[in-house]
């Protein structure tokens, strides 16, 4: 365990004679539940809790059927057939705990398990409530790798735990310990619009998600005939009638002349918006589109760090931000986006991991959509309330969310560091 020196004010009169703390002694304990974190003694601040204890898990979730959107029909990529997840559980000597998770699709999950467990250590003796400050240490610890992409979305793991467990210490879910806008947010349904399955079945799970309260419906489009693509937008728009809000996901698969023609077209179906038309770098071309089009340009879920979102913000690329806060190096990152975001007076809605980004998105003040997807059920003994059309916060402490017995058997791969609960294996 570290230590740390400590500084102590001048004493009052009276007090002169008081015994003084010697240099490298830690400070003696509070209750926090006796004295809300202040030491009455000296009038600062007493260091409640460190961080005695990390553990990574690397958790492999199989998808019931393979996967597909634009991207496979073009051949860039395969049916994704499995998510895997990073998982971090942070542990602190007064016997709290605090619980995130980043994920990968189709490849880099063993990337970012090696990453996180050669940082994970620099976190014992820390004090848990000092997020920034270990968000940045971490990364310098592994600052030779970069600021973007594997390492910082191991990060994002560890950051959420954090986050997870500030908000536990306060006795408040996330949204309400960053301060929330609402007690619920928009939500709509991607997981069942992809590409492998036909029109018709893709109207049937429409039908169901909205019975389930779901308020909007997003389909994949892109296909190598940008006319089958119409024709299936035409199908559900018909099935839906005018009143369900309606969203298209391209996933980056046009070029530039076909993007202006294709979303041009697309501009009679009323569409909330139309997402990713182009390669999700180019904020010139997105811009242009933007410009172009009366419906809404969204995008930036492939993006993985504040630096690149800002680039679509300061082109004017997007009418609809949509930040994946694992992807970005976790909530640390994600509330720094938020803030340019609101200035640019853009609509958020964030990319998938739901059980995250509810919170986050209650906490956004222009209302946003999140995301619903029903992939990371298993994972969890908690499920998210949806009701008309509305995803709403639960009043757990922190995410809300515990790992199930299921998760737990998908691991494939764990280490622990100082005393987590089984020790280093």
């Amino acid at each position: 365990m570290r230590h740390r020196p400590t500084t102590s004010a001048t004493a009052a009169s009276g007090e002169r004679d008081a015994p003084q703390p010697q240099v490298g002694a830690r400070p003696e304990r509070l209750l926090p539940e006796a004295t809300n974190g202040v030491d009455l003694r000296g009038g600062g601040l007493a260091i409640l809790d460190r961080i005695d204890g990390v553990t990574l898990s690397s958790v492999t979730l199989p998808l019931p059927t393979g996967i597909s959107d634009a991207k496979v029909l073009t051949g860039r990529q395969r049916p994704m057939t499995e998510v895997v997840l990073l998982f971090a559980e942070i542990h602190t000597e007064a016997g709290l705990s605090g619980i995130g998770f980043g994920y990968s699709k189709r490849a880099g999950g063993p990337a970012q398990f090696a990453h996180a467990r050669e940082v994970a250590p620099e976190l014992l003796g820390e004090d848990p409530s000092d997020i920034g400050r270990l968000w940045t240490k971490l990364v310098w610890a592994g600052a030779s790798v970069g600021r973007s992409g594997a390492s910082t979305q191991a990060l994002a793991a560890i950051d959420v735990a954090l986050w997870d467990l500030k908000a536990k210490r306060a006795g408040l879910p996330l949204a309400k310990l960053l301060g929330a806008h609402r007690d619920s947010v928009r939500c709509y349904n991607t997981s069942g619009g992809f590409l492998h399955e036909p029109v018709e079945q893709v109207m049937d799970n429409a039908t169901r998600t909205l019975e389930a309260g779901v308020g909007g419906i997003k389909i994949k489009v892109g296909q190598p005939d940008w006319r089958e693509d119409l024709r299936r937008v035409t199908a559900v728009r018909e099935h839906l009638g005018t009143d369900v809000p309606l969203m298209v996901d391209a996933n980056q698969q046009w070029d530039r002349p076909r993007a202006m023609r294709v979303c041009q077209a697309l501009e009679e179906f009323d569409l909330v918006w139309i997402e990713e038309p182009l390669d999700a770098a180019d904020a010139a071309g997105h811009a242009e589109l933007a410009r172009a089009l009366t419906t809404a340009v969204a995008t930036g879920e492939m993006l993985t760090s504040v630096a690149e979102h800002w680039e679509l913000i300061r082109h004017g690329a997007a009418d609809v931000l949509q930040p994946d806060a694992p992807r970005i190096g976790g909530i640390t990152q994600f509330l720094k986006l938020a803030t340019l975001a609101e200035h640019a007076h853009l609509q958020l809605a964030p990319h998938f991991a739901m059980e995250i980004h509810v919170h986050l998105a209650a906490a956004y003040p222009i209302e946003p959509w999140v995301e619903h997807f029903d992939w990371l059920y298993p994972l969890f003994n908690e499920r998210l309330t949806t009701a008309g059309g509305r995803m709403y916060l639960s009043d757990r402490p922190g995410l809300g969310v515990t790992l199930s017995e299921q998760a737990r058997a998908w691991t494939g791969e764990s280490v622990s560091f100082g005393n987590s609960p089984g020790g280093s294996r």
